[in-house]
């Protein structure tokens, strides 16, 4: 299966608390929902198609729980597709501490997490897909088990919060795969890791610039 990582981020990439104001306040956090106003058909068929075309999930422990306790008691999951495929598909949680599951269909991956995802990697299928799950993403970065990175860019600066990336890290290229922009400004943008970041001095003459 193909790794593919699905990610809502603002402009200063932060990730935490997409969807309501109390989704996710560790940390302090009191600008949850940021979202919702700017969320539009474009991006729902978006997010409907990447959750149908799946096999499988994988989540980090966190976005495992709030994704439990929201589409996990959806009463009626054939509600929707994006529903149906979460209640349908077998999910796989990357935790050494998590002990019992509140989803059915679910799979904790405790032991050695590399050869883990790379079995299901290898398995028949066509998409293992990440939703959210900063942490866990930047471990996969690391370990060069990502196939493709989705990020949902959403038009805001939210000022505070979880950001996908910190503040220091290890460099990487990306290659642009395909880039869309909905109505509401909303941008997708598909990228695949292309390895280490290269560096160059520029050659233009900033005696003629600005």
């Amino acid at each position: 299966m193909k790794l593919t990582t699905t990610t809502f981020i603002s402009v200063d990439g932060v990730m935490q608390g997409i969807g309501a104001p109390d989704e996710d306040p560790s940390g302090g956090f009191e600008r949850g929902g940021w979202t919702t106003p700017l969320f539009d058909n474009e991006t729902g068929t978006y997010l409907t198609e990447i959750y149908q075309r799946a096999d499988a999930f994988l989540f980090g422990r966190r976005t495992y729980e709030i994704f439990a306790a929201s589409w996990g008691t959806v009463a009626d999951p054939n509600m929707n597709a994006v529903a149906e495929s979460l209640h349908s598909r077998p999910k796989y949680v990357a935790s050494t501490t998590l002990t019992q599951t509140q989803w059915a269909n679910t799979t904790v991956l405790s032991g050695e997490l590399a050869a883990a995802v790379d079995e299901l990697k290898a398995s028949p299928g066509g998409e293992l897909l990440v939703p959210g799950s900063g942490a866990l993403i930047r471990w996969l970065l690391d370990n060069d088990l990502v196939d493709q990175m989705d990020l949902i860019i959403f038009p805001v600066v939210v000022g505070q919060g979880t950001r996908l990336f910190p503040d220091t890290g290890p460099d990487r290229a990306l290659e642009l795969v395909e880039s869309r922009a909905t109505s509401r400004g909303v941008t997708i943008q598909v990228y695949r890791p292309a390895g280490r970041l290269q560096f160059g001095t520029s050659t233009a003459d900033l005696r003629h610039m600005g």
